[in-house]
């Protein structure tokens, strides 16, 4: 469900790929689910029209996968201080990201998850030959994760709204989570880092680096279990 874009045109390097109505809509969104995430579910059939109709040619209307797009990403991971054996991608969209992480932890299982069915075909035609299995793309929420309880070491998500209780509910203690924006503040579904340190020291996430990369950002964090549990 990465919104890097909300239009159809051509995206030129170092072109914002989103109109002023785009990130106003979209930051408006996005706070709400950060704030209210139960009021997600009558969003949900919207939004995942949006992007399923949106599905083919979307990295070459939005820069998907171009080194601007991943910058913040590429920053990021320089700040995960172990090497994740399991990696999920939250709103992959057609893969561009995931397939960047597993590129980058080429030890690693990497999962993609998106809400459009669209975009997980498109990113499914980009793995390739992969006789092991170790990427891999699922359609899901990101509000409801099919995945159990502690399964990764790394969870990132560029370009996406923060299910804050999902993303804790799937780390493993001691993993890392990434959040990060293409296009900073210019990014529709952009959350504020000191919403994110807020938000996520309530569930044990403590803030490990925050910091830009080109025009966007990107926060880095991670799980200490909370004592007792």
């Amino acid at each position: 469900m990465s919104l890097a874009s909300c239009d159809d045109r051509p995206v030129a390097s170092g072109q914002r790929p989103t109109s002023s109505r785009d990130r106003l809509i979209g930051r408006a969104l996005n706070n709400l689910i950060a704030r209210a995430p139960w009021l997600w579910p009558p969003m949900r059939g919207p939004m995942t029209s949006f992007f399923s109709a949106r599905a083919p040619g979307w990295d070459e209307r939005t820069g998907a996968g171009s080194p601007e797009h991943l910058a913040p990403l590429a920053s990021a991971v320089l700040h995960v201080s172990t090497s994740p054996e399991r990696i999920l991608d939250i709103g992959c969209g057609t893969g561009a990201d995931t397939l960047f992480l597993a590129r980058e932890f080429p030890q690693a299982r990497v999962r993609g998850v998106d809400i459009s069915e669209k975009m997980v075909r498109e990113a499914v035609a980009k793995v390739g030959l992969d006789p092991e299995g170790r990427i891999a793309f699922k359609v899901g929420d990101a509000a409801d994760l099919p995945y159990p309880a502690r399964s990764f070491d790394l969870v990132a998500q560029l370009n996406m709204p923060v299910f804050f209780d999902q993303i804790v509910r799937v780390l493993r203690p001691g993993g890392h989570v990434i959040v990060a924006a293409s296009w900073g503040r210019e990014t529709p579904f952009y959350t504020r880092p000191k919403l994110l340190q807020w938000k996520f020291a309530q569930h044990g996430v403590t803030e490990v680096e925050r910091g830009e990369a080109g025009v966007g950002t990107y926060w880095v964090g991670r799980f200490t279990e909370p004592e007792g549990l």
